[in-house]
């Protein structure tokens, strides 16, 4: 009992730190959730190696769900999120993420760590080489069906690798000229959806794997997922408020670092 109190201290302890990042950032906090959660299962034994990766992008999703909504919320007083645009994004990445929580149990780990290593670094680079300047051509946001198919497979990609949206959906949105701010804005409410419909997806495949009287939901551990909410609810408020004042070159220079820090850590993993 004591080894789970602690467990749940330190869950505490990154919840108030992804919170931040998530408000500030729009990203949702799975970038950093996954990779030290992983640590943490690990050094407390709570379950096989092979299923830690998995337990904690499941964990991640589950925890997202309340971090974007307070963040979001921020964002929503701040005037942050389009909702002429929201609705055709969400149905988009609410697809992704419920075909993606399927799936994703499905794949060996391995293949699930390499890839969220990949598409993080890849992120980090446009991200940094966007944030040099403000001379990038304006590009008029594509059709609705075609923007819903674009943000199906950013959805599927976030949920598979366990993030709330923001750290495909910001790049992608400002790709198309959308405001950085309006973007954060965006991928906040998105995290939301992405979160629902992933978990879903998580806690039925592992329905059949672990138990609830063992301290789980499918995929989805609740201790965890406890010490994380606990703080990240309301630190993500914090976060989406620095958002208001902070450059957008600055932002997307966090951004940035904060990706290719994550993916380091999870390719040595």
């Amino acid at each position: 009992m004591n080894e789970l109190l602690v467990l749940v201290v330190y869950c505490a302890l990154l919840g108030s730190g992804v919170g931040f990042l998530a408000g500030l950032l729009g990203i949702g906090g799975g970038l950093v959730i996954v990779p030290v959660l992983s640590i943490i299962l690990l050094h407390f034994n709570v379950l096989p190696e092979e299923h830690v990766v998995i337990v904690a992008i499941a964990t991640s999703l589950a925890s997202i769900l309340f971090t974007s909504t307070s963040s979001a919320i921020a964002h929503h007083k701040n005037g942050n999120v389009p909702w002429e645009l929201a609705p055709w994004v969400m149905t988009g990445v609410a697809l992704g993420a419920l075909i993606s929580g399927f799936l994703a149990a499905l794949l060996p780990e391995k293949v699930v760590r390499i890839v969220f290593a990949i598409t993080v670094v890849l992120i980090a680079i446009k991200m940094f080489l966007s944030s040099k300047g403000n001379t990038a051509q304006e590009r008029p946001l594509p059709n609705k069906g075609l923007l819903t198919v674009l943000t199906t497979i950013t959805g599927g990609v976030s949920a598979m690798i366990g993030i709330g949206g923001g750290a495909l959906l910001v790049p992608l949105l400002t790709f198309f000229s959308v405001n950085m701010k309006k973007a954060i804005g965006c991928a906040s409410a998105c995290g939301i959806v992405i979160a629902l419909f992933g978990s879903v997806g998580y806690i039925s495949s592992g329905s059949t794997v672990y138990k609830l009287a063992d301290g789980f939901a499918g995929f989805v551990y609740l201790p965890a997922l406890f010490g994380i909410i606990c703080t990240s609810w309301f630190t993500a408020t914090l976060g989406a408020k620095a958002t208001h004042y902070l450059p957008v070159s600055l932002i997307k220079k966090i951004f940035a670092t904060l990706l290719l820090a994550t993916a380091v850590k999870m390719i040595m993993y």
